[in-house]
């Protein structure tokens, strides 16, 4: 069973998503703030955390830099209401494997997460690698 760990601030999109991935099949965990978040990531080791950019504590971003850093491996999506491409950008520097602003549809939702559960590396690099070509000619 894949896991998943659901890190947002707002407890009902936590409640949503856990409820509904768990309905997909998927074993859940959640953490309210970026440093909860990190330290679900270290001892459980899910295979997507379901990131949001802006949450106390410590922020997504600060939270996919130190995963990108300390060179653990699992898929992160950010999601986020910061639909800037200067944000997205940085989203995608910092090793994210898919990058989802609110509000969301959560079907897209759960077929992204299935579809970054299951690619595998070559193919998250090349999605990684063509958002930050497409996010770079935008002039940044």
């Amino acid at each position: 069973m894949l896991k998943v760990l659901i890190a947002d601030d707002e407890l009902p999109i936590r409640q949503l998503l856990e409820t509904n991935l768990m309905l997909e099949g998927y074993e859940t965990y959640t953490a309210k703030n970026g440093r909860e978040a990190l330290e679900a990531i270290k001892t459980v080791s899910p295979d997507v955390v379901l990131l949001d950019v802006m949450m106390p504590v410590m922020d997504g971003l600060e939270v996919l830099q130190y995963v990108a850093e300390a060179g653990l491996d699992v898929r992160v999506i950010l999601i986020t209401a910061k639909v800037h491409d200067d944000d997205r950008l940085v989203g995608w520097e910092l090793g994210c494997n898919e990058y989802i602003t609110k509000p969301f549809d959560l079907d897209e939702l759960l077929a992204r997460v299935a579809e970054v559960a299951t690619a595998d590396t070559g193919t998250a690099a090349a999605r990684r690698a063509a958002a930050l070509k497409e996010l770079s000619s935008l002039g940044r």
